[in-house]
């Protein structure tokens, strides 16, 4: 499985508990933050497919394993690999290290959502086409 995408993110004061370690809903702000500059890096900002489109790419399902806590002043390293594109879902795993040691994993599966409504949509052609282009050929859907 190839990494399509890799950011870096510090953890801030404000991201960590008294104790200096990450606090896991900061983590998840953070996972969110590397998602939205993903989608940007393919060609689709949040805030034009959001305010001039109407859809965006709520989550739908989310699982995370802690393996090694982090700490104020930590880089991480996030690596968001497509692993499943459907007609209106995909999913993304991410791997997040520090130094090259694994703190924690998340898979992630979003939707494509039509904002005025609510509901589900298919992929437009565009978005599709660029997120199977991240799948190995024989995963396509």
């Amino acid at each position: 499985m190839a990494v399509s995408f890799t950011t870096e993110r510090m953890l801030h004061f404000g991201d960590c508990d008294i104790s200096g370690t990450a606090y896991y809903p900061s983590y998840l702000n953070l996972l969110n933050g590397v998602n939205e500059e993903f989608w940007s890096w393919i060609g689709f900002p949040w805030h034009e497919i959001i305010w001039k489109e109407r859809w965006g790419t709520p989550t739908v399902h989310l699982s995370c394993d802690f393996s090694k806590p982090s700490f104020f002043g930590d880089t991480l390293t996030f690596e968001l690999t497509v692993t499943k594109v459907g007609r209106s879902s995909m999913t993304v795993e991410h791997t997040v290290l520090c130094e090259g040691e694994k703190r924690w994993t998340s898979r992630q599966v979003l939707a494509a959502s039509q904002l005025d409504e609510h509901s589900s949509i298919p992929w437009p052609d565009a978005v599709r086409a660029k997120l199977v282009s991240f799948l190995p050929e024989e995963e396509e859907a």
